[in-house]
């Protein structure tokens, strides 16, 4: 005989993930709970909260390796289909997106972590390596970003022309570097440190200075600044 679930709707109303957002706000949900509401319904074994445990549970309850998930990889959890998968997809980029306009336009950028806040949503959702620049005046403010390279998921491939082309055509007088590692490590490559010390160089006979090179993973990030490597 197929066992059927009880419904959220036989649960008590401070127990339901609408009403408890309602009369506690959205910081008394957990991430499961928060996941259920925009799944709506969950199956007939389970409810939309033991669909969304089980979401997250693929992903070690981390909702940044959620976020990296693709259409095909959320709709092999029972229970969610094209249309709960793009529901989830469109929401967690809405936050990020959110996080990206909490940095007032005309910040000055005088630390890693201001740099890491621009560049992070950019990159932490790419299942692959890019190459991201943020280009500054001589206030240090952003006056543009832009992606010059797309790779693997351990490597891609950098040209400094591109990057001093885009340079001049902005008459920016400083850069920061930014590239992630899907992998979430944070350490620098062999190469990245060869590619940034090039760069560094480049930079120097056009006398557009280099600040940084972050490297970013799940929520974290290496500065060459930070770290005395520039």
């Amino acid at each position: 005989m197929e066992i059927t679930n009880k419904g959220i709707k036989t649960w008590a109303d401070e127990d339901k993930p609408r009403e408890k957002l309602m009369s506690k706000g959205k910081s008394a949900l957990s991430d499961a709970e928060l996941l259920a509401i925009l799944l709506r319904s969950g199956t007939r074994s389970q409810t939309a909260v033991d669909v969304a445990r089980n979401l997250l549970g693929k992903v070690d309850n981390n909702l940044v390796s959620l976020s990296k998930q693709s259409l095909a990889e959320l709709v092999k959890t029972a229970g969610i289909g094209d249309t709960k998968a793009l529901t989830i997809i469109a929401a967690l980029e809405l936050g990020m997106r959110r996080r990206q306009q909490e940095v007032p336009v005309n910040k000055d950028i005088t630390s890693s972590r201001d740099a890491f806040e621009l560049m992070y949503p950019l990159v932490a959702n790419c299942a692959y390596e890019q190459f991201w620049v943020l280009f500054l005046n001589k206030a240090n403010r952003k006056l543009v970003i832009q992606c010059v390279s797309e790779g693997g998921l351990d490597s891609t491939v950098v040209d400094p022309k591109r990057i001093f082309k885009i340079a001049l055509e902005e008459n920016a007088a400083g850069i920061i570097l930014c590239h992630n590692h899907p992998s979430g490590r944070l350490q620098p490559s062999n190469s990245d440190i060869k590619l940034t010390a090039k760069i560094k160089e480049a930079g120097e006979f056009l006398d557009i200075k280099v600040l940084d090179h972050l490297v970013v993973g799940d929520e974290k990030y290496y500065s060459f600044a930070d770290e005395g490597c520039l």
